[in-house]
């Protein structure tokens, strides 16, 4: 574990961007119970916080993906933070719906991607992967090449990383789920006998019962 993965996760921590409840889980949108919960739209808010991720992701793809000559953020909830990283690295920026416009031009990468362009996409959170990999497969058709792509935060599970690897979509994040339970200890927000609980769902999230 990283300095950096360390360092993110208490800032998001501290802003409430991640929020654990072991204890009484969220529910998700897909219906999965769940002890943590992730909205990194918040860092947005906090001009510190959204500085630094924009300067650690505009880090990351110079040091990383030097090839890459554009950007493309995930809608929604990646379109700021890429634009911002874009207009950083001073790169062209696109964002890639989750499905093509219901009229005018029906269009699903929005903005101007010129073909042949090597493309880091940005997320703003990595779950399953399948959001983010249909955005790999949208820029991919489109006749670009996709670099890579980074997050802010992945909640590492097996069968996104899996899913990556299939894609042979390299991608790197600046945080991660173990990264988030170390600081979350350290700085007391959960104490030890939390840990057991946020380790098994982590396990088999889709079928974790609280309960149980």
């Amino acid at each position: 574990m990283t300095s950096l993965e360390r360092l993110v996760a208490d800032k998001l921590l501290k802003i409430k961007a991640i929020k654990l409840q072991p204890n009484n889980p969220f529910t998700w949108a897909s219906g999965w119970k769940s002890p943590i919960y992730c909205d990194n739209r918040k860092t947005l808010s906090y001009p510190d916080v959204r500085t630094f991720i924009k300067l650690e992701l505009a880090r990351i793809i110079s040091e990383k993906f030097p090839d890459a000559n554009a950007i493309a953020g995930v809608a929604t909830g990646a379109i700021a933070q890429g634009a911002l990283v874009a207009d950083m690295l001073g790169f062209p920026f696109v964002y890639v719906r989750s499905a093509p416009k219901d009229h005018g031009l029906e269009n699903l990468i929005e903005g101007e991607l010129k073909p042949a362009s090597k493309v880091v996409i940005v997320e703003d959170l990595i779950s399953t992967g399948g959001s983010s990999l249909k955005a790999v497969e949208a820029v991919r058709n489109f006749g670009c090449e996709v670099s890579g792509m980074v997050a802010i935060f992945s909640y590492g599970f097996p069968t996104a990383e899996l899913a990556f690897e299939k894609s042979r979509t390299p991608l790197i994040a600046l945080s991660n789920y173990n990264a988030v339970i170390e600081e979350a200890l350290r700085t007391h927000y959960i104490d030890e006998s939390q840990i057991a609980i946020l380790q098994e769902w982590r396990k088999d999230p889709a079928n974790w019962d609280p309960n149980r």
